[in-house]
């Protein structure tokens, strides 16, 4: 999966948004701007594998959650990368 992907989720964590909503966090947070098309095939990935759902429509905006398995798929990849990342740490400590 992308960094979009794991951006979203991430987001998403967080509660349930709209794409917009979506877009401005992931900014906030990441200091990474999602396109339009970016973020919404990012999304469409998303529901294909189940990682998230649509909630239903509020003020013509279509917000969506993370659900269990994209939880369960987004907490994987945190410890795959939190792995990854002490062992780069430990590395340029000996260098």
């Amino acid at each position: 999966m992308s960094d979009a992907t794991l951006l979203v989720l991430s987001s998403l964590a967080g509660g349930d948004k709209h794409g917009y909503a979506i877009m401005e966090d992931v900014e906030a947070f990441a200091g990474k701007r999602l396109g339009p098309g970016t973020l919404y095939g990012a999304i469409g990935r998303l529901e294909e594998c189940g990682w998230i759902a649509p909630v239903g429509p509020r003020d013509r905006r279509q917000p969506y959650r993370l659900t269990a398995a994209g939880r369960d798929y987004l907490e994987a990849q945190v410890s795959d990368i939190g792995r990854v990342l002490k062992t780069a740490a430990q590395r340029l400590n000996h260098a």
